[in-house]
């Protein structure tokens, strides 16, 4: 019985395993009540609390590293290309 147990908890914390992935792309919107980046490709991010949302311009280029944790793609982390660069 135990056994039986043990697989299927193990099962369990597979199925709901995050993915992660990475993907760039320009803004085309932010939405600072649900917490959601929108990129020109119609995939939306969830972005973290502690994130400057003040920062994050539509038409903005960016690097996003997110995982995908129960459907959502969650940001992990983000990169903003330099001004300077130019």
């Amino acid at each position: 019985m135990r056994t039986v147990i043990g697989a299927a908890c193990a099962m369990l914390l597979i199925s709901t395993a995050a993915f992660a992935g990475q993907t760039e792309g320009l803004i085309k919107k932010v939405d600072k009540d649900t917490l959601t980046l929108t990129l020109d490709d119609g995939k939306a991010y969830k972005l973290n609390a502690e994130t400057d949302m003040d920062s994050l311009k539509p038409g903005m280029d960016i690097v996003i590293a997110y995982d995908v944790s129960n459907g959502e793609n969650v940001v992990t982390d983000m990169q903003l290309p330099d001004s300077d660069q130019n």
